[in-house]
Order: structure tokens, then sequence, then C-alpha cells
């Protein structure tokens, strides 16, 4: 049965860019109340007054998803001001394209952990005793397919990614008997600004992805509204994933070697002598 999704309050992490700020205006239409939650507080109160100006109701709330306080404040704000949350998208992600032992373990390695595992984690438990108390209540976290195919170059960034599969299954089947649906959406390549904040390198250029192969935001927002309303375990997207996936599972030795060949023998090369 199709879940209706009027005056829903929804709670989206990440939502100054990309998938999130996407969303949001999509829910928004769908007559949902929309929480904005990101660091940039600028594009947040420009994209509520967008949503406003639209006839929508929106509303932002800082949150930096690697600050416990600043979840635990954004979280009780929502809760004092709407006495819910009926849907939490996890949104917030970054990543960086690099090989291993050149990635900086701050700004590179802890980053990615912190906002794409252990920020979801924070903000998923701090919302939960709401719905548990209601018994209602949708989860839907955003993944990649990294996290179920993990790509070189892209090494933590797959860690996480993996770890968010693992996290969202197992909370699936903790709160299921309690009325709360848990999703996964484990998007491929899109038009977004993750690109752009993944690193600025030799690799980077030298990787040529063909541009069919890239969703624009707006598919996968609409996506994730469909998801909503009709809420399943998991959703890849695009379709074609699906088969690659499991070409991955069934041969993965085969995977292997063609990844050597095409791509990973002649990256190292470029990379050489930066190297430590």
């Amino acid at each position: 049965m199709p879940q209706s999704l009027q005056n829903n309050v929804v709670l989206i992490t990440g939502a100054s860019s990309g998938f999130g700020a996407e969303a949001a205006r999509l829910f928004a239409r769908e007559g949902c109340i929309v929480v904005l939650a990101a660091r940039r507080m600028d594009r947040l109160t420009a994209l509520a007054e967008e949503i406003h100006l639209a006839g929508g109701q929106a509303f932002a709330v800082p949150l930096d998803v690697t600050e416990q306080p600043q979840i635990d404040n954004a979280v009780q704000t929502v809760l004092d001001t709407y006495g819910r949350i009926d849907i939490l998208l996890n949104n917030a992600g970054v990543g960086s394209l690099n090989w291993l032992e050149m990635l900086d373990p701050a700004a590179d390695i802890d980053m990615q952990i912190d906002v794409n595992l252990r920020g979801v984690l924070q903000v998923t438990r701090a919302v939960l005793p709401s719905m548990l108390a209601r018994r209602a209540g949708h989860i839907i976290n955003m993944s990649s397919v990294a996290g179920l195919i993990a790509a070189p170059m892209y090494s933590i960034y797959a860690a996480t990614k993996y770890g968010l599969r693992g996290f969202t299954d197992a909370l699936r089947r903790e709160v299921a008997p309690l009325g709360i649906h848990v999703s996964g959406i484990y998007p491929g390549p899109a038009t977004t600004e993750f690109g752009q904040h993944s690193g600025d390198n030799p690799l980077k250029r030298n990787i040529k992805v063909p541009r069919w192969i890239y969703m624009t935001s707006e598919y996968v927002a609409h996506r994730t509204v469909s998801l909503a309303r009709h809420p399943r375990r998991t959703l890849v997207i695009p379709w074609w994933f699906r088969p690659v996936i499991g070409f991955d599972t069934l041969f993965p030795g085969l995977v292997d070697w063609f990844l050597k060949v095409a791509f990973v023998k002649r990256l190292h090369r470029l990379t050489e002598d930066d190297r430590p």
C-alpha cells in the first residue's frame, strides 16, 4: 500500500545541495514539512525561502553530522517544534579519490568515516526513540553502489558505504517488528557537487567516465520520494547496476583482472613519482 506523505515531517541531512536539496523540493511538493539540515546555513536559508515561495513548508537547522552536540540539538529542535519526525533521510556524504597511502589521515580518512558512517549512526540513534514511541517512521539511508561493489582508489569511501549497508540491514531487522521502515538507496554516478570535492589529482583527471552513465540529482530525488511512498528494503539505481553487482558477486576474480588490466596498472604509472 502506498504511504501518504501529506503533512509528514521529513528531516534531511546534507540538504544544502545535490540529492538532499532536490529531495527537499519534491517532498515539499508532496505536502511534507521539510527540515533542511546541513553546515551551510546560507544555502539552507535560500532553499527554505524558495520552498516557501512555491507554497511549501520548510525549516532550516544547522547541522554538522560529525558534532554530537549539534546532532542532539537539531533533532530536539525538530521534536520541540513539530512533535515528531516521520521520515529521516540520511543523505550527508563525502568522498576522496586516491590511493590509500596518499590520503590525508584526518582530512580524508577520518572525515569520510565521521560523515558517511558515524554521522549516520548518531543521527539515526537520536531520531529513533521518537519513532519507537509512536511505532511509526521511515529511515532512508543514502548509500552508494560503492557499498555493493568496492572500487579501487575509493577504499575508505567503499569501507564506509559497506558499513552503512550493514547498519541499514541490521537496523531494519531490529525495528521492522515495531512498525518502522528502514531502506537503503544505492545510486551510481550522478551529477552533484560530490565529484568537485573528491579531490583534484592526476588520477581523477585521467579517469574518463562516459557522460551517459551519470544520473541527474532530480532523478535520484524522484526515486527517493517514490521510495518514501512505497517503502522497500533496497533501491539500486540505475537498474542496470543490478546485473553488474551480480557479476561482481559471482566472478570477483574476473572483475579484479579486468580492473587491473584496464585501469589500475595505468593509473599507478601516472602517480609513481608522487607516491611516498
